[in-house]
């Protein structure tokens, strides 16, 4: 099976789903409940690391960050699905909002908030 695609994901990510009768469960809010939990189990791995030790994980630590990452991405696509939210053309719109809110003359080497680029 071809699963190099986000479609491709989520009709097999519904599937899933349906063949174990987890739909019933599967609402935005609990998808969404789920989505930060698995956010949190993400942050674990990196907590109390220096800047650098989270640049260079160990492999099997590395996996384990891997898998974190997955559950976050299928909640993602998910909640999308149960929306009707095509992902890749919210994250493209909201690309080009940033990079209005975001102008590279203003912003480049600088972390800090929209509001505080106005001028």
């Amino acid at each position: 099976m071809n699963t190099d695609s986000i479609e491709n994901l989520r009709k097999r990510l519904a599937d899933f789903a349906e063949c174990r009768d987890w739909d019933q469960f599967h609402s935005p809010k609990n998808l969404s409940m789920a989505l930060i939990a698995e956010v949190g189990e993400l942050i674990e791995h990196f907590q109390w690391l220096t800047e650098e030790q989270s640049h260079s994980l160990a492999q099997d630590k590395k996996d384990q960050v891997a898998m974190e990452l997955a559950d976050i991405f299928i909640y993602l696509i998910r909640i999308a699905d149960k929306l009707g939210v095509d992902l890749v053309d919210s994250a493209n719109k909201k690309i080009l909002i940033n990079e209005s809110r975001y102008p590279i003359e203003k912003v480049r080497g600088k972390a800090g908030r929209a509001s505080e680029f106005i001028s």
